[in-house]
């Protein structure tokens, strides 16, 4: 039987709900009967319009999404996802696939997996795979995609990589200008940091400190985000500061403990701490301490790669510049379109990066420690809070215009 099929778009229209809080847990049972999945998986209630969740029995790691609008007379194609653990990044990507899928028409089946960075647990998905003639495997997450490239480079399925970091700088690729040549098809969350320095220095053109706050457990962040960082602002005679979590678990104690310190470090060369910044890398157990960062960040401005953690309210980074996990989620979606539709050959496919940023501004933030954000700023951003720290434009669009 014939797939539907339709035409892909180039450009990318998301809407990044946790950025705007609007990401909730949705079952398809009942509150007092949740699934067994629902410990590490969640979506947007939105989604259960069009999508089916289900549990698989007697496997609390895995769940069946099934369409509910197919039509009875097309194959469906059948993708596995593979989560290394719970993560609400990894919720939002996938809740954007789910959307992608559906605007598309594209019928389809998919079979979660958190395989919780086991081998057994890896081995079998892939086995199911095989087995059951999945024609897709989303690999979520850097680790995923590690354990992915390692295992199951070359095999039979395609492979796109969600939510996961630059594969050229993870040595998972050799160039952007070029497709892996495998079964591979590569999405990144990291914007060049040439880009993302250019926006930091039109913000500050004197920058003397920059605080670069990160994992030291999260490889793929320290390798894609920190290091590089690091290395630019050096070569520019920017004085770089290091904070490196060192127990994931306890981040908000290190960062509380750590973070005067880095302050007063700013002070010496920069009294007013009017040419510092602090940095907080893709690493989840630091930028979910956003309020502690902020207590212990005096008037020095926080920034983040992720758009997410700029939201609402005070508990909140004054600017990101970086993709959103939702724009990355809505490129991987294309990506396996344009695979499962014979468009392209997953090693044909260049890495895929979300191009202009994404940049979003909290003003209440900015207002709080007096600093002046350049109007083209204002002008590109696609998400922004105003001075009582609401939500006034989403994804480019007044949040009037859409409601």
């Amino acid at each position: 039987m014939s797939h539907r099929t339709t035409s892909l778009r180039a450009g990318f229209s998301c809407l990044t709900l946790a950025s705007a809080g609007f990401l909730m847990l949705a079952s398809s049972a009942s509150i007092d009967a949740k699934p067994a999945y629902s410990d590490w998986f969640a979506y947007d209630d939105e989604a259960t319009a069009a999508w089916n969740f289900s549990e698989i029995t007697g496997d609390p790691n895995s769940l069946h999404i099934a369409s509910r609008t197919a039509a009875p007379e097309d194959k469906e194609f059948k993708l596995l996802v593979l989560y290394p653990k719970p993560s609400s990044a990894y919720d939002v990507c996938m809740t954007k696939i789910l959307s992608v899928f559906t605007e598309k028409s594209i019928p389809a089946e998919f079979t979660v997996v958190n395989f919780a960075r086991e081998q057994d647990r890896g081995e079998a998905a892939l086995e199911l795979a095989a087995r059951d003639d999945f024609d897709l495997i989303f690999s979520m997450g850097s680790q995923s995609t590690a354990w992915l490239y390692k295992q199951y480079r070359g095999g039979e399925i395609p492979v796109v990589s969600v939510c996961s970091k630059d594969p050229v700088l993870l040595g998972q690729m050799d160039d952007y200008d070029h497709g892996s040549g495998t079964n591979f098809a590569f999405t990144s969350l990291n914007m060049p940091i040439e880009v993302q320095m250019a926006y930091v220095l039109q913000l500050k053109p004197d920058l003397k400190n920059i605080g670069v706050l990160v994992d030291s457990k999260n490889v793929s962040a320290v390798e894609t985000q920190a290091k590089p960082m690091a290395e630019f602002a050096r070569k520019r005679g920017i004085q770089v500061l290091e904070l490196a979590v060192a127990n994931p678990e306890n981040a908000g104690v290190e960062l509380g403990n750590e973070l005067p310190g880095i302050v007063a470090a700013m002070r010496k060369n920069d009294p007013n701490l009017d040419n510092s910044v602090l940095w907080i890398t893709g690493s989840t157990s630091v930028f979910r301490e956003i309020a502690t960062i902020n207590a212990h960040s005096d008037r020095v401005p926080v920034l983040s790669v992720a758009t997410e953690v700029v939201r609402e309210g005070d508990d909140s980074a004054v600017m990101s510049i970086g993709i959103s996990f939702e724009s990355n989620g809505h490129l991987a979606a294309l990506y396996a379109s344009d695979i499962l539709t014979k468009r392209a050959e997953a090693g044909e496919l260049k890495v895929g990066i979300v191009s202009p940023p994404d940049i979003a501004i909290n003003f209440r933030k900015a207002r709080q420690i007096a600093l002046e954000i350049p109007f083209a700023f204002f002008e590109d951003a696609s998400f922004i809070y105003d001075y009582e720290g609401q939500a006034v434009r989403n994804n480019g669009k007044s949040v009037a215009a859409t409601q």
